[in-house]
């Protein structure tokens, strides 16, 4: 095992070579340090309140409203994910990016929607858009935002009773004279 390690380093060439060959562990994907062999390191996991800890209060106060906004809507799953934090129920039906002097958030629909709100629209998959929007002020957490929450999370129960209701149907068996 000792042999196969050097083997490998040599072939990596110089760069890979500085590294301690000898000793048990891995480097980071993420933080690129090294990480020994059995030891704790969680250097991805992130928090709501890690990601809004640098917002103006102007900012504070519209994510706070938008967050109460999309926690009433009813039972999901509310998490910080990387940069954003995710809204879900069976999948991801809105999430935000909390940015330095704006909230960008994103809202699936099953159509684009025609809004001066809307910055951005982009097709994620056959029956999912993304309309995007920037925030920057508590007061511009009301309708028609709270509209397309609404509907976002209603599209995703709705989907989500549909795929546990469809059955696949059968294809009929060939019989052996169609197949010779």
């Amino acid at each position: 095992m000792l042999a196969e390690r050097l083997r490998a380093s040599c072939r990596a060439g110089p760069a890979a070579s500085r590294y301690n060959i000898w000793m048990a562990g891995r480097d980071c994907y993420h933080c690129k340090e090294w990480i020994a062999e059995g030891a704790e390191h969680d250097c991805w996991t992130t928090t709501e309140a890690a990601l809004t800890a640098d917002l103006s209060e102007d900012l504070r106060d519209a994510w706070e409203r938008l967050r109460e906004e999309l926690a009433e809507l009813g039972d999901q799953r509310i998490y910080a994910s990387g940069t954003c934090i995710m809204f879900a129920r069976e999948t991801v039906y809105c999430f935000v990016r909390p940015r330095r002097s704006f909230l960008e958030v994103s809202v699936f629909l099953s159509r684009a929607l025609k809004s001066p709100h809307i910055r951005r629209v982009e097709q994620r998959s056959k029956t999912k858009v993304a309309n995007i929007l920037k925030i920057t002020h508590r007061d511009a957490v009301e309708p028609p935002l709270t509209g397309w929450l609404r509907e976002a999370y209603d599209l995703e129960g709705a989907t989500a009773v549909k795929k546990k209701t469809a059955k696949k149907a059968k294809r009929p068996k060939l019989s052996a004279k169609f197949l010779s």
